[in-house]
């Protein structure tokens, strides 16, 4: 039976919320969609883990019924998750998140370590891009000069999803991605890229002490599986898995094999916290 899903809004943050509240040392998964999604991208974690504990998936500022932020970083990113999380009771939680999603969990297991039990990073890295500004002036120019052309966000959906998305992506799930990143206002897709660019925990990944679990796609080039297994080597805890079919979306391309990842490492932070 389908799980129900719901919607709630905490402190100007949309979330769909799936399970009941999580008993004591269970704290819900909270997850932390990509710059080209919205709190659906967790469709599949929604559906299929919720039977386990709480799932609250965000809709990031400015996307959906989520207020923005007039200026927005990673810090004020981390400040609204918090003011959300506070609004609702929880004290901590689990973060699962996917691509900038993922860089927004490094930066709260970092700023909040007392309200993170553990991270599962999808398809991102420690920090963006190169080390000069020159592959960040190119990269913003590429997906910034369409917009000012006039191109809509439909058609650059229609162009950009079904490119890093692996090859073996079904119908639906290429469909949905598409959906979702039609709906983003152009305004807040371009203060989001303005931030994505910015990220940089390169030299801070020994200050994330949670246990992680890191799942790469085989076909992702925006966050290569060799870059996120060198990230895992560097964290203190961290498993790392490929999931050989999927590309940059790994968690809706490939729903089933992420939960089965996902619900393991979830089984193995509750073992740890009931022996402590």
């Amino acid at each position: 039976m389908p799980a129900t899903i719901d919607k709630l809004t905490a402190a100007d943050i949309g979330f769909l919320v799936a399970g009941s509240p999580s008993g004591p040392g269970v704290p819900p998964l909270v997850c932390l969609h990509g710059i080209g999604g919205d709190a659906t991208s967790f469709m599949p974690q929604l559906q299929g883990l919720s039977g386990r504990r709480r799932i609250l998936s965000w809709n990031m500022p400015g996307y959906g019924p989520s207020a923005s932020i007039t200026e927005m970083s990673f810090a004020s990113l981390c400040d609204r998750l918090c003011a959300a999380l506070d609004a609702l009771g929880i004290d901590q939680v689990v973060i699962a998140g996917q691509s900038i999603g993922g860089m927004i969990a490094q930066e709260m297991a970092i700023r909040h370590p007392h309200r993170i039990a553990g991270l599962v990073l999808i398809a991102t890295v420690p920090a963006f891009g190169g080390r000069d500004d020159s592959f960040r002036d190119s990269f913003l120019a590429a997906r910034l000069a369409p917009l000012d052309r006039g191109v809509s966000m439909a058609d650059l959906a229609a162009e950009a999803i079904p490119a890093v998305m692996g090859p073996e992506a079904e119908e639906t799930s290429v469909r949905e991605a598409v959906a979702a990143m039609s709906c983003i206002p152009q305004a807040a897709y371009r203060q989001v890229l303005e931030t994505l660019v910015t990220f940089n925990r390169r030299e801070d990944q020994h200050r994330i002490t949670c246990p992680c679990c890191l799942i790469a796609g085989a076909h992702d080039d925006n966050s290569p599986a060799r870059v996120m297994e060198k990230m895992a080597e560097r964290l203190e805890t961290a498993t790392f898995q490929i999931v050989e079919s999927a590309g940059h979306l790994v968690n809706s391309e490939a729903g089933d094999e992420c939960n089965a990842i996902i619900g393991n490492f979830l089984e193995q932070l509750r073992g740890e916290t009931e022996t402590v």
